[in-house]
Parts: structure tokens; sequence; C-alpha cells
């Protein structure tokens, strides 16, 4: 048995990991942006353990979640919102206009 040694090489016409990544990226940037508020917001909460007084340690941490959820779900919420637009309302005017 031969190891092959390009086996994490993609195949001929296929794209490697960062070109997909950034691919992908063009074609929904809010997916990233989600992503990046989830991290902001754990590192800022994570930086702020020590100062959280006197609140429970479980409490600190479902605080952390639900925040870094809203800005997944918020991230979400706009680019559904910029989709709806662009599909409907945009689309609806220039056919009006072409009329």
């Amino acid at each position: 048995m031969s190891a092959n040694k390009g086996w994490w090489v993609p195949p001929e016409g296929e794209d490697s990991v960062s070109q997909k990544f950034l691919r992908k990226t063009r074609e929904s940037p809010l997916v990233p942006i989600g992503l990046g508020g989830c991290l902001a917001v754990a590192v800022y909460r994570i930086y702020r353990l020590k100062a959280r007084g006197s609140t429970k340690m479980s409490i600190h941490l479902i605080h952390t979640r639900v925040a870094a959820q809203a800005c997944a779900v918020g991230a979400v919420m706009l680019g559904a919102v910029y989709t709806m637009y662009r599909d409907y309302i945009k689309r609806t005017a220039q056919d009006d206009g072409e009329k």
C-alpha cells in the first residue's frame, strides 16, 4: 500500500479551500459578518468575565450565548431582507421602468 502524497490537493477543476471560501463570501457576504459578530461578542464577554460582579458564571455564559446568537440571527435576517429587496422590489421597479 503506497501512500498518496497529494491526497489533500483538490482534483483538477475544483477550487482550493481559500478560493471556495472567497467565492462563497462574495455570494453571501453577510455570513462572515454574522460569524465575525459572534466572535466579537464572545471575545468581549470573555474579556469582561472578571468584571461580572456577583453574577453567577452560568448566567454570564447564557448572556454571552444569547448575544452571540443575536448577531448571527441578525445577519441572517439582514440577508433575507436584502434578498427580498433585490428579487422583488428592485426587479419590479426595473420591470415597470421598461414598460
